[in-house]
């Protein structure tokens, strides 16, 4: 599964490089927009992991704490959608 993610994101920094000159690297707000992208990304990435990890997981300790890392991120989601 990394290997395959770690592909997604070869690809997508390949697409941004390739479309770069059409919007012009200095504008500060498509920096930002593409900043919030790749954080997102990263946020729904973990998500994936920590939804697997719960569907297994047997130890209510360890179930807590994964629904805890699960309300975490989907309230940091929330951040980044709203700004």
């Amino acid at each position: 599964m990394a290997r395959g993610w770690e592909s997604k994101s070869v690809e997508s920094q390949i697409e941004d490089r390739r479309d770069a000159p059409a919007r012009g690297d200095g504008d500060a707000a498509a920096a930002e927009k593409l900043s919030r992208r790749r954080k997102r990304e990263s946020v729904e990435l973990s998500r994936r992991r920590v939804v697997r990890d719960l569907e297994t997981s047997r130890s209510e300790v360890h179930r807590t704490a994964l629904e805890n890392a699960l309300h975490h991120l989907d309230d940091e989601l929330r951040r980044i959608d709203e700004d």
